[in-house]
């Protein structure tokens, strides 16, 4: 079986769009595929080679800037050259397209050209993404139209794939055959996130954490994710627990308002912003933390897509607090493998977490838990079975054609 995967973007970058990305090629080259990747033109650079990163293969399309509607069909007709580029040097059986939907339209171009079966995968909505990502607004033109033209790709797509159950009801509601679309769930390549990581007790002591009941966030600052409340219950926390602190890792849109929100906080100096790390160096601040808390909002887009970063934090045997919205109830049973409290609500952060640190006595089984729910339902090398039986079908298909 040889695969190629057509991308927005690509490693060297780093994202969960791009972890994920590598794990399912890493997964299906293990499971001896040949796989290879092109990226689109939102992945930048002036390039337009094949290059090696992480022992993977990417065919690159040079950069282009945005420009509204006509840039984005230019784009798109940039992308499929480069697909069909591709193609020609890799001779794939199947073509899978990952979301946002202008991979899936230049994927689209190049299969029925080429008569190569297509499989789309969706990670999330590209317009509830945008309202997500404070760049839309949910019920505008543009998001009504990002969403038709989202329906009308997935109707001419071979196959869907869907990382959750609330994205594939989604799709059902919009008449999209339930038996077109297979769930293929955000998983953990246990090889990178698979031992427990010591604490650096040099590192903890520079941060001013010995001693602290250490809350953290690892990951990007974008609205939805709700650090601000998580911000705005540290004085809750702090009364209740003069030993918390919270400790930020990563960057993104939100980072200059949440910065200066913690500054004005009564409990500023019990608030930690370390700024983006390297990957490589991620695990020595996941050892420093207790709890990783993710505090996400209440809103289409959190309800309907499960994120990466819990699974992660599980993986390694972190405690977990999430709210209690759709996405995280897919991860997360409440007291068995994590603790899930009310969304948009600081004060019921802080209640959450305070419990926690107030009786340690469960921690270990509940670790043990997270642990073994990721090793039987998000391990990347048995999730990498799901797309199997799909691809068998669709290359057989076209092969019969």
């Amino acid at each position: 079986m040889r695969i190629l995967h057509i991308l927005d973007h690509g490693l060297p970058l780093q994202s969960g769009y791009t972890f994920r990305t590598r794990a399912i090629l890493k997964a299906q080259e293990a499971r001896g595929w040949a796989v290879a990747a092109v990226t689109g033109p939102r992945h930048g650079g002036d390039y337009d080679g094949v290059e090696q990163v992480d022992g993977l293969s990417f065919h690159r399309t040079r950069g282009a800037r945005p420009g509204g509607v006509v840039g984005e069909l230019a784009q798109i007709a940039a992308f499929a050259r480069r697909i069909g580029r591709a193609v020609d040097a890799f001779r794939p059986d199947i073509l899978h397209a990952h979301s946002p939907v202008l991979d899936a339209l230049a994927g689209l171009v190049v299969a029925r050209r080429r008569k190569l079966p297509l499989v789309y995968e969706i990670r999330a909505f590209w317009e509830d993404a945008a309202v997500g990502n404070g760049t839309g607004r949910e019920g505008s033109a543009k998001y009504r139209a990002t969403r038709a033209l989202e329906t009308w790709a997935v109707h001419r797509a071979d196959a869907v794939a869907v990382i959750c159950e609330g994205l594939r009801g989604d799709l059902v509601a919009r008449g999209v055959a339930a038996d077109k679309i297979v769930v293929s769930p955000n998983g953990v390549d246990l090889a990178l996130f698979g031992t427990v990581p010591p604490r650096d007790d040099a590192l903890a002591a520079s941060l001013g954490l010995d001693g602290a009941d250490v809350v953290g966030f690892i990951g990007s600052f974008y609205d939805y994710e709700g650090l601000d409340d998580l911000i705005a219950a540290m004085p809750a926390l702090v009364a209740a627990r003069p030993a918390a602190r919270l400790l930020l890792v990563g960057g993104g849109p939100m980072e200059a308002a949440l910065r200066a929100q913690a500054a004005a906080s009564a409990v500023a100096a019990a608030i930690h912003f370390v700024g983006r790390v390297p990957h490589t160096e991620v695990e020595r601040y996941y050892g420093l933390i207790d709890v990783l808390a993710y505090p996400r909002k209440h809103m289409r887009l959190t309800d309907l897509v499960t994120p990466l970063k819990p699974l992660e934090a599980m993986a390694q045997g972190r405690l977990v607090a999430a709210s209690d919205v759709g996405g995280h109830r897919e991860l997360i049973r409440d007291g068995e493998t994590g603790t899930l409290f009310r969304p948009d609500d600081p004060g019921a952060i802080a209640a959450a977490l305070a419990g926690m640190f107030a009786d340690r006595s469960g921690w270990d089984t509940r670790r043990a838990a997270g642990r073994r729910f990721v090793e039987t339902d998000r391990n990347w090398s048995s999730n990498i079975c799901r797309y199997e039986p799909v691809y068998q079908r669709l290359v057989g298909a076209a092969s019969v054609d």
